[in-house]
């Protein structure tokens, strides 16, 4: 059993991910007399649209694998808080006072929902945090090995400068301040580059939007100059397409190396082109549907099926020994966009080699 802290600055991650392999554990494995039926309510809270995955992926993935779990009688009740934390929290209450069974949140700002959790707590609401860990008294935790994604977007920047990285200088843009996953994927990335690169200047991107990050990367343009930057650490894919808009204004035609998070098509795309050098894959169908499958167990009483599920833990400023899943992840470049995003239904081949892209796929081999 793994145990990591939010608030750890670093550390040398082992993945252990044995929850992962428990999926397939039985609903009805532990014999215990379910606390609620199939008829049951899941209210799914997500945080924002600029990342495209949220509405594309987790809210269907997640409301689909619910209706399988509970034989079409359970419902979702979705809200997405479009960035804003009050309207989140406003969002939960409205949950509370509709009497939800069971609540999976993801936070817009970890610290601010955390007396909306305690809300729920008091009126018998479970709360499970979802793919960020909320502050307050939640019942359990599931998201990607945020560090290890760190490590896995530092590690393979490295390998595009190749051995003598150490005479280079990159630009850090790291994610928005109130989201705690965030500080873990800096900490990981960190945990590779320092040391082995100079960095030059870096910045915590305000809501994680490509505006800021277009902002924030002229701003580093200016400071030191577009031909002193041989690297860009971009968190996520958004931000890698703020930064590269920045990079073309300034007139650079011979990217350097830039790095992203999510795998969105857009993303894709610039990879495939050599415009992002890559980003980092995340099953979202396993994400979802293993916090389906929590949420389900928790609400139904099936202790050891929801013990299987949640074999990590974490600890958040709140609270300790939450019990958690932590799910891997895979680097994307254009040597296994087929192997991962294709094969994973995420995008087609014939999404990503529109008529613009045409030319790049087939020079990779990527056809359908």
């Amino acid at each position: 059993m793994r145990r990591i802290a939010i608030s750890v600055a670093a550390s040398t991650m082992t993945l252990s991910l044995a929850a992962c392999g428990a999926l397939g554990a039985s609903s009805s494995s532990d014999g215990a007399s379910p606390t609620k039926g199939n008829d049951l309510t899941v209210g799914l809270l997500l945080p924002e649209k600029e990342n495209t995955r949220y509405e594309q992926f987790d809210a269907p993935i997640f409301t689909k694998k619910i209706a399988s779990l509970t034989k079409n009688e359970g419902k979702v009740t979705y809200a997405n808080a479009e960035a804003s934390a009050g309207k989140q929290e406003e969002q939960l209450q409205q949950m509370i006072d509709d009497k939800v069974d069971v609540i999976v949140l993801d936070a817009v700002d970890s610290h601010a929902i955390a007396g909306g959790v305690q809300k729920a707590k008091d009126a018998g609401i479970p709360v499970i945090a979802y793919d960020r860990l909320a502050e307050g008294p939640i019942d359990a935790y599931i998201s990607f090995d945020n560090e290890l994604v760190g490590e896995v977007q530092g590690r393979t920047l490295l390998d595009a400068l190749g051995s003598d990285s150490a005479a280079d200088q990159i630009v850090m843009m790291n994610g928005s301040p109130t989201d705690p996953n965030a500080k873990q994927f800096k900490a990981g990335a960190l945990a590779e580059l320092s040391g082995n690169v100079k960095i030059g200047a870096q910045y915590d991107t305000k809501d994680w939007k490509p505006e800021n990050a277009k902002a924030n990367m002229a701003e580093a343009i200016g400071k030191l100059g577009a031909d002193n930057i041989d690297a860009v650490y971009s968190a996520n894919d958004g931000m890698a397409g703020g930064v590269i808009d920045a990079l073309k204004a300034a007139g650079v035609t011979d990217l350097p190396p830039v790095t992203g998070q999510d795998a969105d098509l857009a993303a894709v795309q610039r990879i495939v082109a050599g415009e992002q050098f890559m980003s980092v894959y995340k099953s979202y169908p396993q994400e979802a549907e293993s916090a389906a499958e929590m949420a389900v167990a928790r609400v139904q009483g099936r202790d050891i099926q929801f013990d299987a599920l949640t074999g990590d833990r974490v600890d958040s400023p709140t609270d300790k020994d939450i019990p958690a899943q932590l799910v891997s992840v895979t680097a994307l470049t254009k040597d296994n966009i087929k192997e991962t995003v294709v094969a994973d239904g995420i995008h087609k081949v014939s999404d990503i080699c529109t008529a613009k892209y045409q030319a790049d796929c087939a020079k990779i081999g990527l056809s359908g």
